[in-house]
């Protein structure tokens, strides 16, 4: 072989060795602890909601139990890292889903793929030693960022306090509110509120107010005492708008009762549950009831109970069907139905109403009309009267009110006429009673002119007329304007009429 050739084969040969050797060194190596081991990362197969398949990792991250479904429990457990999670598998946006964390410091991704009625979801860590914990750390970060801006954005006061009433914890709300009160920064040792008495009391709730350094502003709030351990949490929420609703309340009641005091109505108002709420002097008055009794307040039945014992309702004619009574007068001052007269066996007379009121409230008013009711029957009594002594006389009278309008008559018109007014419920007037005696008698101008003088306004003047029912029987008519504008007409047989009033015989003669 020439020597050209062998230097040549030489040549070539170094050269490939050489190239060999440095695209092997420019090949990345693995390192032993990059490659991943069988099972290292987090995987989930899903079928619709439940798990058909799941790393080992993954199952370290996920607590499935029997009250959720699996998807369920699977987004409890990535929801804190991951928020956009969907809540159902079958809700996804795209396909594949990548969900970035959502920590700042997080590049933890999750990827939901779908796979007809699969779903693999992977969540892909840049640690890949032990991605479980790593996962952990990342979900116990995300939600401390989160807490941590719950504390902060939260409007009302929260601190926590130790077994010496030391404060070891407030947000930025608690810090606002002292330097409003105090005007200086928090200081642990001198907390806001009694929180060392508090503390020692079983969690729950107490009203507190606090007074600022310079007098002039007084915050109320509602401090809410939670244990745990040897600490203790506390939540303080404004109640300014309810103290001052319930001072608008209180002075809107008192205004009340003023008024009320000066009512000779007895009221009282039952609140929803039944129990007297407020009642007036004038209810102690009429009913007799002790103002101790009625200031305990009483419920609906206890109160009728001791207006049954002291007579001032009455007397029920069956003690068995007593409490179905008074739930039947309970229900029908509820629809505003109820309103009774009581007449009690001293004499009195009581006017007795129920009225609903808002949210359920019942307001019962008690009004003495004895006076009213003795009064009405005085009145009647004299109509009576009158009435029998108008029917004792032997004229025929009837009055017409100055709308025409027939007001009374007695009986000698009724037997006269043989009319009987009473027995309509519609009103007579003068032109109906005209058309009656126009019908029992002969034709004569002066119905017409008792027509007009009825209805005439002004001056009027008393006249006589006679009025031929037959041949012999006839009739003195004498019209005569009496108070108020209304008109007497008087009907009189002729005959006894000049043998009582001789003045009358020119009419016969006439």
């Amino acid at each position: 072989m020439p020597l050209m050739d062998l230097i040549f084969i030489v040549s070539a040969a170094v050269f490939s060795a050489l190239a060999a050797v440095f695209f092997v060194s420019r090949t990345p190596r693995k390192s032993p602890s990059a490659i991943k081991p069988p099972g290292s990362e987090i995987s989930f197969l899903f079928k619709k909601d439940t798990i058909q398949h799941a790393s080992e990792q993954a199952h370290a991250i996920v607590d499935l139990n029997e009250d959720d479904s699996d998807w369920t429990a699977l987004y409890r457990s990535l929801s804190p890292r991951f928020p956009t999670i969907p809540e159902t598998p079958d809700s996804q946006s795209q396909n594949p889903m990548i969900i970035k964390a959502s920590g700042s410091n997080d590049a933890g991704l999750l990827r939901l793929t779908a796979m007809d009625d699969c779903t693999h979801v992977e969540v892909i860590d840049t640690c890949l030693e032990n991605p479980s914990e790593q996962h952990h750390i990342k979900s116990l970060e995300a939600e401390l960022a989160t807490l941590r801006m719950a504390s902060s954005t939260a409007p009302h006061p929260v601190w926590q306090v130790d077994d010496a009433g030391v404060v070891q914890w407030h947000n930025e709300a608690y810090a606002s509110l002292y330097h409003r009160i105090l005007e200086e920064t928090p200081n642990p040792q001198q907390p806001l509120f009694e929180t060392f008495a508090m503390a020692r009391q079983p969690s729950g709730s107490t009203r507190a107010s606090l007074k600022s350094n310079r007098g002039k502003e007084v915050l109320w709030f509602d401090v809410t005492t939670m244990q745990a351990k040897n600490l203790t949490m506390f939540h303080a929420i404004d109640i300014n708008a309810v103290i001052q609703a319930e001072v608008a309340q209180r002075n809107f009641v008192q205004t009340l009762a003023k008024t009320f005091a000066q009512l000779s109505i007895g009221l009282s108002i039952f609140d929803r549950n039944g129990q007297l709420a407020l009642f007036n002097p004038a209810l102690v008055d009429l009913t007799a009831l002790p103002a101790e009794f009625l200031s305990a307040r009483p419920d609906l039945l206890s109160f009728f109970d001791r207006l049954r014992d002291n007579r001032v309702m009455p007397e029920p004619k069956n003690y068995h069907s007593w409490r179905q009574e008074i739930s039947e007068v309970i229900a029908a001052a509820t629809d505003g139905r109820y309103q009774e007269t009581w007449t009690l066996d001293t004499g009195q007379t009581y006017r007795v109403s129920g009225r609903p009121h808002p949210d359920g409230a019942i307001a019962f008013l008690i009004e003495d009309i004895s006076a009213e009711v003795s009064l009405t029957r005085n009145y009647r009594a004299e109509l009576e009267m009158s009435q029998s002594l108008i029917d004792s006389l032997g004229e025929a009278l009837v009055v017409f009110s100055a709308g025409g309008v027939l007001q009374f008559c007695n009986a000698a018109y009724r037997d006269l006429w043989k009319l009987d007014p009473d027995s309509t419920f519609a009103d007579v007037t003068i032109l109906d009673s005209i058309r009656d005696w126009q019908r029992q008698s002969r034709p004569n101008p002066t119905w017409g002119d008792i027509r007009d003088f009825v209805f005439k306004v002004g001056e009027r003047a008393p006249w006589d007329s006679v009025i031929e029912r037959d041949e012999e029987d006839r009739l003195i008519c004498s019209v005569s304007p009496i108070t108020s504008g209304a008109t007497l007409v008087r009907f009189e047989i002729l005959e006894d009429a000049v043998q009582l009033h001789p003045g009358k015989l020119s009419l016969i003669q006439d």
